[in-house]
């Protein structure tokens, strides 16, 4: 049994959005017992990271907010990475939660002592506590997944990640590769192609590239949303409403996607007059399967005269750039991975240890196996946000982290409430769970047979969730206790005086 003292009611691990809204949370409902545990020197999550030429929200910026911290001055209709790191700094400011943040603390192990129902948490500055309950507000989108390829260390260029931009490797008149075509490709693809002397894009598989309905608002424009709130919360209500209707086409409508497509198709022959590349860039799955992206300027970018897109895979690195499976020798200076991120095995990565000393790692073996994406059994008293099944490919994720920072907190409210030791979901109730996500699953566009981010290596789902987003907050609404097994403190067992001992103490003392 661990010897040291209790330190925190709750231990919050991350500052994003799902830290710094949970941290929000506590303060709100009078907990002060808590601290945010940051590993970088600043706080801001996947936006702190994300540093790279380009980087923007695919989200409009009135909908990837919080609902009780609106902001009415948005400069645009899809914000850019630095201010949405700064709108996160600006909430964690104005609710007072930056006291409550310990930068420089990397997570390096945590230990659930059953008999103690307690944390035991390691960090790698050296420093150890324990917590009665932790929330992990991870993510999913920091851990870089660098793919291996033959030769790599004898390239003597630059390699970097582009969430680990190297600012000091100045790419003016430099040949340069781009791997993959997600999310991040598409913006730094165009953000650097008229810096470069040349720049080629390695595709594995084509994006379906959709219009980005982005542009500047105007200073009356942020005036009135400011002065009136109905009117800013209406135009977050309409782009909800709007995102949350694509889900129909994902899952019940799917002909309506091949619309899309034609639409889709179109914008690729408006900005690419090259049939080659057309065909080189034109998708050879269903609209939806993979995420679908949204650029005004990655088309017009691949056009340009210093840009190449090659099709053929990686055959290995050479000192001098890449040799394709054709064959052909591509000689650059530096290579970019755009190739995303560990997603649901960023959080099994960590060393958190549960009951019997089973590891997350293990208990995730087969799939990342949850309850709601929030609890996972044999892991008492241990939240996750943003956890499996549990991302989107329609709307907003910070709607989602809200649904479930309201789960949470009122399981702390009632464990507060009712004196639990430690609160664990039933493997039972999370395999019902589990079994109607899979089943939810099956029928939707994202098991039309493409190879994605979503999918491990299995072919297996434990990404998405697959559904409506207000049925994930009327499943989330409350805390339920039936699912879970409830343990009391060994503590009041022992020290609780039995009925015997209650009737027998007026005789002893007379006696």
């Amino acid at each position: 049994m661990m010897s040291t003292r209790t330190q925190l009611d709750v231990a919050v691990i991350g500052t994003g959005f799902s830290g710094i809204g949970m941290a929000v949370r506590l303060k709100k409902d009078g907990v002060e017992n808590f601290a945010v545990f940051e590993k970088a020197a600043d706080m801001g999550g996947t936006w702190r990271d994300n540093l790279y030429p380009g980087c923007a929200c695919d989200v409009p910026s009135h909908l990837y907010s919080f609902s009780f911290a609106p902001k009415a001055d948005w400069s645009r209709a899809f914000a850019t990475q630095p201010e949405i790191q700064q709108y996160i700094k600006d909430v964690a400011t104005e609710y007072k939660v930056e006291s409550h943040i310990r930068y420089q603390h990397e997570l390096t192990a945590a230990e659930f002592d059953e008999q103690a129902g307690l944390w035991q948490l390691s960090f790698a500055n050296g420093e150890d506590l324990q917590a009665k309950n932790v929330v992990m507000g991870i993510g999913g989108l920091h851990v870089p997944l660098i793919p291996k390829f033959e030769g790599v260390e004898d390239f003597k260029g630059e390699i970097f990640h582009s969430a680990q931009w190297r600012h000091d490797v100045d790419l003016s008149g430099k040949r340069v590769a781009v791997i993959g075509t997600g999310a991040s490709a598409i913006q730094i693809i165009p953000a650097v192609a008229d810096q470069v002397e040349r720049l080629v894009s390695f595709q594995r598989t084509a994006p379906w590239v959709m219009p980005k309905p982005d542009r500047e608002y105007s200073e009356a424009e942020n005036k009135r949303y400011a002065r009136y709130p109905l009117l800013l919360k209406a135009s977050r209500g309409l782009i909800y409403t709007e995102n949350e209707i694509k889900f129909v086409g994902f899952k019940y409508l799917k002909p309506a996607m091949k619309l899309a497509e034609i639409y889709a198709q179109h914008n690729i022959n408006k900005h690419i007059s090259n049939r080659v590349l057309r065909r080189k860039v034109t998708p050879l799955f269903d609209m939806g399967c993979k995420r679908i992206l949204l650029s005004n300027d990655y088309y017009p970018a691949l056009a340009k005269d210093n840009v190449d897109v090659v099709k053929s895979r990686i055959e290995r690195f050479t000192a001098n750039g890449i040799q394709d499976a054709s064959g052909t020798e591509h000689e650059v200076d530096v290579v970019i991975y755009a190739t995303g991120f560990r997603t649901t095995e960023a959080a099994a990565d960590l060393n958190v240890r549960g009951r019997q000393g089973q590891t997350l790692a293990e208990a995730w073996q087969q799939g990342a196996k949850s309850y709601l994406g929030i609890q996972s059994a044999g892991f008492p008293n241990a939240y996750f946000l943003m956890g499996p099944n549990t991302g989107l490919g329609h709307n907003s994720m910070v709607y989602m982290i809200e649904s479930q920072i309201r789960y949470v907190a009122d399981a702390l409210k009632q464990q507060r409430k009712q004196g639990w030791a430690w609160v664990d979901v039933k493997a039972e109730s999370q395999q019902r769970f589990i079994s109607g996500i899979q089943a939810g699953l099956k029928n939707t566009v994202w098991a039309s047979g493409c190879q994605s981010w979503y999918l491990n290596e299995k072919g297996e789902n434990w990404t998405l969730w697959p559904g409506f987003t207000f049925a994930y907050r009327l499943l989330t609404r409350r805390f339920d206790s039936a699912v879970c097994e409830l343990n009391f403190p060994a503590t009041d067992i022992a020290t609780k005086p039995s009925l015997f001992q209650r009737l027998s103490a007026p005789l002893k003392a007379a006696a």
